[in-house]
């Protein structure tokens, strides 16, 4: 009876394994490589950098004032497309780009910390010769990693506009995705296939913008896209709160807070921690907008951002 108990067991443990095999193969979606052959044809322009190809555009005179523009933590720079094009008609450089592991960046085996997207934009502006001070701007994510960028090179920022910036978000991932292996497997099985569509919550009126998630899912057909996900989840951007960059509080760099007042993904009363910690910051709640509102109510922020920027030549 034990002997024939035992096949049981490991009969079912054969079968659970089996299934979770499949389960994992069947929503894979990762089965294509960045390369060349992928960047054929693509939008921007691409240089190698320390830990890989970056894919980049600039937009504007080449005499104008250079602002650098940070996505979030998964959308690829087409997040920022009417304010670049609004800067630009205003005569400014707009730089954006995409960090590895977005869009048809390189998806190297990186950290994914705080250190790892400082080190690929200040690796950028040096390869595409922007020396001097520039203004940076960031959206969510994007918004930590301009904030860490202006505390770690005060001396290269003019200013900084942060538009529904995620600080704090969480102290830690949930536990699974901490796991090593589990939590690969959950990003594959669980959370990568609804990522596309869950952009949509970013925004108050999804109807809107009916192709969010359709540009969204290209990249996702790349290897290591979840990878560079899990990794920044399991890594210290969200978890750093605004009062840690100290040397940013202290400096006079001028800031601006762009905060739309129906955020759901980084609630509108996480403005007030920012706002202690730089109490010179120039603060706009934007009314009928979620946590884009430089889409949703575009012409808006984007008077407020050409605004602040003439302010502080």
């Amino acid at each position: 009876m034990k002997k024939s108990g035992g096949i049981v067991t490991s009969s079912v443990m054969v079968i659970a394994l089996l299934s979770a095999g499949g389960l994992y193969l069947s929503r894979n979606q990762e089965h294509k490589t960045v390369d060349a052959a992928a960047r054929s044809g693509a939008p921007g322009k691409f240089v190698k950098l320390d830990d890989g190809v970056t894919q980049y555009e600039i937009g504007g005179p080449d005499s104008g004032r250079a602002i650098v523009l940070l996505s979030g933590a998964t959308v690829p720079y087409y997040i920022w497309d009417s304010t670049a094009n609004a800067l630009a008609t205003k005569g400014l450089r707009v730089v954006r780009y995409n960090y590895f592991g977005r869009g048809l960046s390189d998806r190297p085996k990186l950290r994914y910390d705080l250190a790892t997207y400082d080190h690929q934009l200040t690796n950028l502006l040096d390869a595409i010769g922007l020396r001097s001070p520039v203004d940076v701007a960031g959206v969510s994510m994007g918004g930590v990693i301009a904030a860490n960028f202006a505390d770690q090179h005060p001396q290269r920022v003019r200013s900084l506009i942060l538009v529904d910036p995620a600080f704090s978000m969480f102290e830690h991932p949930p536990l699974p995705l901490r796991i090593p292996g589990v939590g690969e497997y959950i990003m594959t099985t669980a959370a990568g296939p609804g990522m596309a569509k869950g952009q949509f919550d970013d925004f108050l009126h999804p109807e809107r913008h009916p192709d969010w998630a359709t540009r969204y899912e290209p990249q996702m057909q790349y290897k290591g896209f979840l990878r560079s996900m899990l990794r920044t989840s399991r890594g210290d951007v969200f978890t750093r709160p605004a009062s840690s960059f100290t040397t940013l509080a202290k400096s006079h760099i001028p800031v601006l807070l762009v905060w739309g007042k129906e955020d759901r993904t980084v609630p509108f009363a996480k403005n007030a921690a920012v706002r202690a910690a730089y109490p010179n910051a120039e603060f706009h709640p934007i009314d009928s907008a979620a946590h884009l509102p430089h889409i949703e109510q575009a012409q808006v922020v984007d008077s407020i951002v050409l605004t602040f920027l003439r302010a502080h030549p």
